[in-house]
């Protein structure tokens, strides 16, 4: 059930970039690895595909709502299982884990098309 809108969406994509671009120095991990440097680049990702995503909040929306949301469903796999894959359970796996499957949830509960989509498509299929 798609409940949460494509501006609540957007809110959050800028607030969990910058929460992962900052987390490794907050919380004490950055040891300067790939705990470190995954949720890094996984945040600044999402905030630059975030700016040209079709929704709300966007500078330029060139990228559907569709492929941002699977683009968010493969970070959040990846930073969920990155402890793992890359090595680093043994220092730290509980951040990349939370936030991780934070951003498949909120992937797969927000709505696939903006507000000022929906508002257009519903004033061309209204007739005469």
């Amino acid at each position: 059930m798609r409940v949460i809108e494509t501006s609540t969406h957007g809110y959050l994509d800028y607030l969990v970039g910058v929460l992962l671009i900052v987390a490794p120095w907050a919380m004490g991990f950055a040891a300067g690895g790939a705990e470190t440097w995954v949720p890094v680049i996984l945040g600044a990702g999402t905030i630059l595909y975030s700016l040209f995503t079709d929704y709300e909040l966007s500078l330029s929306h060139s990228i559907p709502m569709g492929v941002h949301l699977l683009l968010d469903l493969a970070a959040g796999i990846l930073l969920a299982v990155s402890p793992w894959l890359f090595g680093f359970a043994g220092q730290v796996w509980a951040p990349h884990l939370v936030i991780g499957l934070f951003e498949i949830a909120v992937s797969l509960t927000t709505k696939r098309v903006p507000y000022h989509n929906s508002r257009l498509q519903r004033r061309t299929t209204v007739v005469h």
